[in-house]
């Protein structure tokens, strides 16, 4: 369908060359046929991206290249509908006054499409989104995950080479999200139209995402598989961000080529792999996820010792706080049938290989 290419992206919506810009110098290269998220908190700019790829906002520098095309660069951009896109917003943007079958056929009564082929299109795509049969209701007979569809198809109906979505998940409940992820990661497969995706929501992006584009601050933190950005962050940020995760300090202890040993609270030591250039001494945070702390009743050579201070069932896991002698508290999470009492002395053992190391400033900076 279509490649996009963001170049040294850059938009300030604030006077002034000290003014902190929504984007800053964003490269990024989406590849054709596969499901992008852009994922970040509010105010990352994340949907200023969005709204620049779509010709919405115009760059103050950088380009957008779609297919080698340019459609964006300062001063220069080629009108949104113009550029094969379909957009679906937050809040669906669906007509009330018009049924499911004006509200999907708006597109192709623009392009002057005969009546005859106007319908069977409308037909096929509304197959396409599970809503067959409801051409003549009104948005206010449908359900949210209805009129979500209902703007997904009035955009594929067009048969744009890329699909730009802005947090079309997020008016829905719980269960609903995760039964509409599944259907557009299925959409996406079957039409194979490049999905650009905005959320905040780190599960959405981890089940939706062949690529996961991590942005704070207007800056791109890292770019890569679900698996990447989650077991291996590129940085601190991308760790505190990317589902839970104990963020612990430690000193380095020792260093043999890219392996080192760190001491973290206390009597907690640690081999794992450390950044270049890390030396011994250097004060460190070691990240661990709650899902890679093994909790047991007898010690052994790799554990310390820990009481369970905090414990709480949440049907499929049990999440425990378990604080170590130094004071360190680790959210740890366990498989259900493993049961320990609040007050329970246990071992705990970290799997240092989904382990990630980052520098504090004070190190990072005594290197650079």
């Amino acid at each position: 369908m279509a490649s996009i290419t963001l170049k040294g992206l850059t938009k300030s919506f604030n006077a002034g060359d000290d003014a902190p810009a929504a984007v800053t110098d964003l490269d990024l290269d989406i590849k054709d046929n596969q499901f992008i998220t852009l994922l970040g908190p509010s105010g990352c700019g994340k949907t200023t991206t969005l709204r620049m790829i779509a010709g919405y906002i115009v760059p103050d520098k950088g380009t957008i290249h779609v297919d080698g095309r340019q459609i964006s660069a300062p001063g220069n951009v080629v009108p949104p509908d113009q550029r094969g896109m379909g957009m679906v917003f937050q809040n669906y943007a669906v007509w009330p006054h018009k049924t499911v079958y004006e509200n999907v056929v708006f597109g192709l009564k623009l392009r002057k499409l005969p009546s005859a082929q106007m319908k069977k299109k409308m037909e096929e795509t509304l197959a396409l989104v599970n809503l067959t049969g409801l051409e003549a209701r009104y948005p206010n007979e449908l359900s949210g995950g209805q009129q979500q569809r209902v703007a997904l198809a009035r955009s594929l109906v067009v048969e744009p080479g890329i699909l730009l979505l802005d947090e079309p998940l997020s008016n829905l409940d719980a269960k609903l999200r995760e039964q509409m992820r599944v259907e557009l990661k299925r959409l996406q497969r079957r039409t194979g139209i490049t999905f650009v995706y905005v959320t905040h929501d780190q599960a959405e992006a981890l089940a939706l995402s062949d690529q996961i584009a991590v942005i704070h601050g207007g800056r791109l933190q890292q770019y890569g598989t679900p698996q990447e950005v989650y077991a291996r962050p590129a940085n601190r940020v991308v760790a505190d961000f990317m589902g839970l995760v104990n963020l612990v300090p430690a000193k380095v202890v020792s260093v043999n080529g890219r392996t080192g040993t760190v001491a973290a609270a206390g009597d907690l030591k640690i081999d794992l792999a450390v950044p270049d250039g890390t030396k011994s001494g250097d004060n460190v945070e070691v990240s661990i996820r709650p899902e890679n702390i093994r909790l047991s009743t007898t010690a052994n050579g790799s554990s310390t010792r820990a009481k369970i201070s905090e414990r709480t069932f949440l049907g499929n896991i049990s999440e425990y706080y378990a604080t170590l002698d130094s004071g360190q508290t680790l959210r740890v999470q366990t498989h259900p049938g493993q049961v320990f009492a609040v007050g329970d002395t246990v071992a705990v053992e970290i799997d240092s290989t989904q382990c990630s190391v980052f520098r504090n400033p004070a190190s990072a900076a005594a290197h650079s």
